[in-house]
């Protein structure tokens, strides 16, 4: 495994073989690898292979084939000396509801074996860092689901290991705690933390990530930052129109365009197309002369927008 690698996985495969039913090859030939400090996005939709890959990572399950080494340790060869590299978030929160949230914490540095002395002064930061230190003494129990959310990830965290796995871990958090989080995550990889990072909220992996791969049925379907996935396939544009008025021909009209996306309210219309630069300004020129616009703004459609269009072409591709 080089130097600079957090993470490394070759040729992953993972076939499950339930009773009486076909074998499923959740994970097929999966291959890529993570740079120590940065934050890795992990993206596909349910049942792409995510959360196997993530299992064989943290040692929960072993693969059927290939490779994959976490800090220079083999996930198969090694597991102690892999977890004891790397902290996780898994989907589901795991502390000790009848203690509190300042215990929660001393308790997990404790389990990870931290100095008291350390640990005290770590405690108080990620407690400030995560917005629950006026709550340190609140029983977790009596936490709102936003708030034991912060405490799962903050005890990540603490751990201060090189690597941590973050399984959704904005789930249940309102924009403002939300925000706080992804702060927290971006302060993190700036201490030299590796982030791996799976979310279904695609402006977050776009807002995040220094890399990320897509996977779908099993198998990557992108990889690269977010530029070079945005460059991939054929050009996307988000747009938002406002018109004079919107009569029933111009609604025809607009599906007719086959959107990617479409939301038209009163008379602004927000949608994204699958065209180039000169279709999308001749596009504006019609719309201008035949249904009466009178503002437009055109930008680089989101992930969100090519995350959907890869989807749609590998689904394509299969039939």
């Amino acid at each position: 495994m080089k130097n600079n690698l957090a993470i490394e996985v070759e040729n992953l495969t993972k076939i499950y073989t339930p009773r009486r039913k076909p074998p499923v090859r959740a994970v097929d030939g999966v291959s890529f690898s993570v740079e120590r400090g940065t934050i890795f996005g992990l993206l596909g939709p349910n049942g792409a292979g995510k959360s196997t890959t993530i299992k064989v990572l943290t040692t929960l399950t072993p693969p059927t084939s290939g490779k994959a080494m976490v800090n220079g340790f083999d996930c198969v060869g090694q597991p102690l000396e892999t977890r004891q590299s790397l902290a996780v978030v898994l989907q589901q929160n795991a502390f000790e509801q009848f203690m509190s949230v300042l215990n929660n914490l001393r308790t997990y540095a404790q389990f990870h074996h931290i100095p008291r002395a350390e640990a005290n002064k770590r405690i108080p930061e990620v407690l400030d860092q995560f917005g629950l230190y006026d709550d340190r003494h609140t029983h977790a129990i009596d936490l709102s689901g936003g708030m034991r959310r912060r405490l799962q990830v903050a005890k990540a965290f603490l751990s201060g290991k090189p690597v941590i796995i973050l399984d959704e871990a904005t789930t249940g958090l309102d924009p403002i705690n939300r925000r706080t989080t992804l702060d927290a995550i971006r302060q993190q990889a700036s201490k030299g933390s590796t982030i791996i990072l799976t979310t279904h909220l695609l402006d977050e992996a776009e807002d995040l990530c220094d890399r990320l791969v897509i996977i779908n049925d099993g198998k990557i379907i992108a990889e690269g930052n977010v530029s070079e996935i945005k460059r991939l396939g054929i050009p996307a544009y988000s747009m938002q129109l406002i018109f004079k008025n919107i009569e029933d021909e111009t609604r025809k009209y607009l599906n007719r365009l086959n959107p990617l996306h479409l939301k038209i309210n009163n008379t602004t219309v927000d949608i994204t197309l699958q065209r180039t630069h000169q279709e999308i300004l001749a596009l504006i020129k019609e719309l201008d002369r035949t249904y009466g616009l009178i503002h437009f703004e055109v930008h680089m459609a989101d992930l969100e927008d090519v995350f959907i269009n890869l989807l749609s072409q590998r689904k394509e591709d299969n039939r």
